[in-house]
Parts: structure tokens; C-alpha cells; sequence
């Protein structure tokens, strides 16, 4: 597989996670969803939910499975944020690395192409979706209020250095407004 396709999404959503709805999944024939932390649950340094992503999860949890897998190391604040959704959870995931994400795959006893990876970046979260062969969705950034999403260059060079490499954004299914 080309890089271009390891690093396409299979759909980009314009907005944050928050537009990832259950029609969406169904539409795709989603039933699991293993969800980045950083940046595409809360922003980097914060260590709770938003009530709009308590929300959220309910919602989604109806229709579909949900784990957090992520690369961040601390324990502690991954676990804090899992608690409060009440879903569990891996840190240390070191993606694009697939071995996690397997294992998070495994757990919800689905087959691989009805669980999605969704994240906010190209270079770890899409393609390790991908490399596993599951379903990936892209996401914007959840940035801290009064940020602007400009303000995060490195998902600027990631689009970048993925179109070089042969991806093409908008994703390659339908790209959700």
C-alpha cells in the first residue's frame, strides 16, 4: 500500500468529534469506535470532559462500542479523562504503531471494518487506523477556547507532507460539513 493511501482517511468531518453522529455510523455501518485523546477528546493540557463531549459519548454509546487509545504517557490524566466518560482505556499506544489498537479492536469483538479510528492527525492516528485496515476519520482539533485552530502548524505540515506523498484531502468516501 502506498503511502498516500496508509495516510487518506477514509472521511474527514469539518468540525471537531462533536459532528460525529449516529446516523454518520450508521450510514458506514459503524459499530465500534476506538477515539484519540489529545486534541481530539481535549485539548492537550486539559484533564476533564467538556459536558458537550459527556454529551456526546452517551449519544454515540448507544450505537456503538467506544475505547480510548492514546499516546500520551501520563496514566494518570488519560485515566482521569476515561473515568469521567466511564469507557475504558489504553495510554502509551505509541501509534502508528497497530499493537494497541489491535488489542482495543479485540475487545470489542467486532470485525475490523466496522470499527473506525478517529483522531485529529494523519501521521499517527490515520495511519495506524490503516495499517490495521480499519475505517479512519479524520477530525479537527479540539483546541482551548480563544485558540484558533492556526495557532496547531503541525496539522498544517501533516496535510501538506501527506498530499506529497500522494493522499488526497478532501477523504476519498464523503467529507461531512
Amino acid at each position: 500500500m502506498s503511502w498516500g493511501a496508509l495516510l487518506q482517511p477514509d472521511l474527514i468531518l469539518e468540525g471537531t468529534i462533536l459532528r460525529l453522529t449516529p446516523e454518520i455510523l450508521d450510514y458506514y455501518q459503524l459499530k465500534g469506535l476506538v477515539l484519540d485523546v489529545d486534541e481530539t477528546l481535549v485539548p492537550v493540557k486539559v484533564s476533564h470532559a467538556s459536558d458537550e463531549l459527556l454529551h456526546w459519548v452517551e449519544e454515540i454509546r448507544q450505537v456503538a462500542q467506544l475505547w480510548l487509545v492514546s499516546n500520551n504517557l501520563s496514566e494518570s490524566r488519560i485515566g482521569r479523562i476515561a473515568q469521567a466518560l466511564n469507557l475504558p482505556y489504553i495510554f502509551g499506544a505509541s501509534k502508528p504503531s497497530r499493537r494497541k489498537l489491535r488489542r482495543a479492536v479485540n475487545q470489542m469483538n467486532l470485525p475490523i471494518e466496522q470499527v473506525a479510528m478517529v483522531g485529529d492527525r494523519l501521521f499517527t492516528d490515520v495511519l495506524a487506523g490503516n495499517r490495521l485496515g480499519m475505517f479512519t476519520i479524520l477530525v479537527e482539533p479540539i483546541v482551548p477556547t480563544g485558540k484558533a485552530i492556526q495557532s496547531y502548524p503541525i496539522h498544517t505540515l501533516e496535510v501538506w507532507l501527506s498530499q506529497v506523498l500522494g493522499a488526497t484531502i478532501p477523504a476519498k468516501k464523503r467529507h461531512i460539513r
